[in-house]
């Protein structure tokens, strides 16, 4: 009997063990992947302040105005539109500069524009060009302004840097992972291995012997994303307290279910995999070389 309360304990601290690490580890890729959603977010909303700004001709009509303002409204690569009259943009070239144009010239010298913003997916710069080429091309259209390439292009190359370093950080995260986990269920299956060669000499088939160890470690996974998921939730709702405000508006309760759920499966697809290829050490392998 006190031999049997041994292999007991020694079976439950080496799953405690094992759900430890593996929590930890679920932790760091929670965040790292939170951080990656934030990024993207941020970089989206960076691409989708770039503005264009289509020029019209001084004889354009209003009801032509408006229709052109349409047009580019319903064109897959506008976020938000607005026409800007010449009344209005002769307000705002007062308020910028404090001069009144009409009295300099008798007239109001400046042309009715619509100014649109793109969305992130045509921000390219082969892209804008495109864009500006066609609508340049319409009639009423004077010129079209863009923003500086320079600019477009920097903006491009950073969300490419902080997309492949994370990317980067990620995978060698679960190469880590994946070892430090393979390594703590060995340990729990070499503490079985005598029984695996019992199973197999009274005929116990290879997937009969996998089947509960990699099930009981499917579950360890199971518990180290549930746990993994509350401290990162918990983490999240007590941010604003710690001085992140704005850290739930970059990470809504949406996106952290996604990341929830990925790390949970995560953790059990890694569990399983290190279970099954711990158990294949031991199957079919002599009695004399258990002890090595």
């Amino acid at each position: 009997m006190k031999e049997n309360k041994e292999v007991k304990i020694s079976y439950f601290a080496a799953h405690l063990t094992t759900i430890i690490s593996v929590t930890l580890v679920l932790v760091l890729v929670g965040i790292i992947a939170m951080v990656w959603i934030g990024a993207d977010k941020e970089t989206r909303r960076m691409r989708e302040r770039i503005e264009l700004s289509v020029i019209l001709t001084d004889s354009v009509s209003d009801q032509n105005a408006r229709m052109l303002e349409d047009k580019i409204k319903s064109e897959p690569y506008a976020l938000h539109t607005r026409f800007i009259s010449r009344q209005e943009a002769m307000e705002q070239w007062k308020k910028d500069t404090g001069e009144d144009l009409e009295e300099v010239f008798g007239v109001n010298p400046l042309s009715p524009e619509i100014s649109f913003t793109l969305k992130a997916d045509y921000t390219a710069p082969s892209q804008i060009a495109s864009i500006r080429k066609k609508l340049a091309s319409l009639e009423d259209v004077s010129d079209v302004s863009v923003p500086e390439t320079d600019t477009v292009e920097a903006i491009n190359r950073s969300v490419s840097r902080l997309t492949g370093l994370l990317g980067a950080i990620a995978i060698a995260m679960l190469v880590i992972s994946f070892v430090l986990i393979n390594n703590t269920v060995h340990l729990t299956v070499y503490s079985r291995r005598f029984t695996i060669h019992t199973m197999q000499l009274v005929g116990a088939t290879n997937g009969y012997i996998r089947r509960p160890v990699v099930g009981n470690n499917m579950l360890c996974g199971l518990l180290a994303g549930i746990i993994a998921s509350g401290l990162l939730a918990t983490a999240l709702a007590f941010a604003p307290q710690a001085g992140f405000r704005e850290l739930n508006n970059t990470i809504g309760w949406t996106e952290f279910a996604m990341v929830a759920g990925a790390i949970t499966l995560v953790g059990m697809i890694i569990c399983a995999l290190a279970a099954w290829m711990s158990t294949a050490r031991y199957l079919g392998r002599d009695y004399d070389k258990l002890f090595r």
